[in-house]
């Protein structure tokens, strides 16, 4: 689950975290007063869940209480694009506005999951304000990673190394590593899957400071904080995502053209690739799991076609828990509920009571097109999303 930035600071303060000063709105007119308690100089900074928001027009500097509320009533309400948004972008629905800070340095720092090691790891980077991912690429050793034993938590000494590394130096390297181990106990206690601030601040008189935060949790702990999932905002996920989450169906929606319904997340990722190889795209990842109901499938379906961006659709099953003729009756349910479908649909079947599932689906009244192996079906899918057969 993703959180907005305002949500995110409110979390770190309570771990002792710096932030600015500000305040959320919603109504452009509120934003006049808010700066103007801020000093008359203030950043307005659109609230939505996707980072390059600087990037796409989304954070602005007023140099008035009068411009602040010119500058947000532009942002909402716009359709902001970035580079993690997609050509669709998302739309602005509040605005953060924030005291505008003395900016001395601006640094990178993290906490998020290694996968390679199975522990948490805090990254850290004097190359702040940028894409970590472009630095990354360009400076690899300019990324400095720190271990987190998740029993222990951060110890001092590791702080203490990363703030040398960042050149700090100190109270404000004091300073510097307290918020570092703040920040991994923030991400520890909360189930995060990711803390990132980016930039992280120096002001001109050495103050350290989060000037930005995102945070990201894991799903399957939000039981545990009831608080944070009250932070949820169901207007910046994808719909279809949000009505798969209904049946417990693992759904993400992609830019691609080929809905895929697969049981299975190796064997959805490996019908991903081999779409990709034959000439086309996913228009989403589905897995519908191995003990997937009659009733799951038949809504894994119907979520695929309400897709608009799908032109054809690919099902890919291979029966080892899951029942091959369970999932056929399940995907005949559903066109037996939606009698208009016109979408050309590739079946490939495999496995469990595999001639009972094939035998629905040359039973049922809809002209499924058979597939013999992935490499087959994936070329059949492809050939009918661009119009043949």
């Amino acid at each position: 689950m993703k959180i907005h930035e305002f949500q995110a600071k409110e979390i770190l303060r309570r771990y002792g975290v710096a932030t600015p000063k500000g305040e959320v709105v919603e109504a452009a007119v509120e934003a006049t007063d808010i700066c103007r308690e801020m000093g008359g100089r203030c950043v307005v900074k659109a609230q939505i869940h996707a980072g390059g928001r600087g990037k796409g027009g989304g954070v602005k500097l007023a140099g008035s209480p009068e411009e602040a509320e010119s500058i947000a009533g532009a942002i909402l309400g716009m359709q902001l694009v970035t580079p993690q948004t997609g050509p669709e972008g998302q739309t602005v629905r509040k605005v953060l506005i924030e005291e505008a800070l003395d900016i001395a340095a601006e640094l990178y720092l993290s906490v998020t999951l290694d996968r390679a090691s199975g522990k948490p790891v805090l990254m850290a980077s004097a190359s702040g304000g940028m894409d970590i991912e472009e630095v990354a690429e360009k400076d690899p050793g300019a990324i400095i990673r720190e271990a987190v034993d998740p029993q222990l938590g951060l110890l001092p000494f590791q702080a203490r190394s990363v703030v040398k590394k960042l050149g700090l130096e100190g109270s404000t390297g004091r300073q510097a590593a307290k918020l570092i181990g703040s920040l991994v106990a923030a991400y520890l206690d909360t189930d995060a899957s990711l803390v990132e601030i980016n930039p992280l601040l120096v002001t001109g008189h050495g103050d350290v400071v989060a000037l930005d935060a995102k945070m990201n949790f894991d799903d399957n702990a939000l039981f545990r904080h009831p608080d944070i999932g009250e932070m949820r905002d169901i207007a910046e996920e994808n719909p279809l995502e949000l009505e798969a989450g209904k049946y417990d169906l693992n759904y993400i929606k992609l830019d691609g053209e080929i809905g895929c319904m697969v049981n299975g997340a190796g064997l959805a990722m490996a019908t991903m690739d081999i779409i990709k190889l034959f000439g086309s795209e996913p228009a989403n990842f589905l897995d519908v799991g191995g003990s997937a109901s009659q009733e799951a499938v038949q809504n894994a379906f119907r979520i695929l076609i309400s897709d608009e961006t799908v032109k054809a659709v690919l099902i890919n099953i291979f029966g080892g828990i899951a029942r091959t003729d369970r999932i056929a009756r399940g995907v005949v349910a559903a066109l037996d509920e939606l009698p208009d479908v016109e979408l050309p649909v590739v079946v490939r079947l495999e496995g469990t009571n595999v001639e009972q599932g094939r035998k629905i689906l040359q039973d049922a009244n809809f002209d499924f097109i058979v597939a013999n192996d992935m490499a087959d079906a994936a070329q059949k899918v492809v050939a009918a999303a661009k119009g043949g057969v």
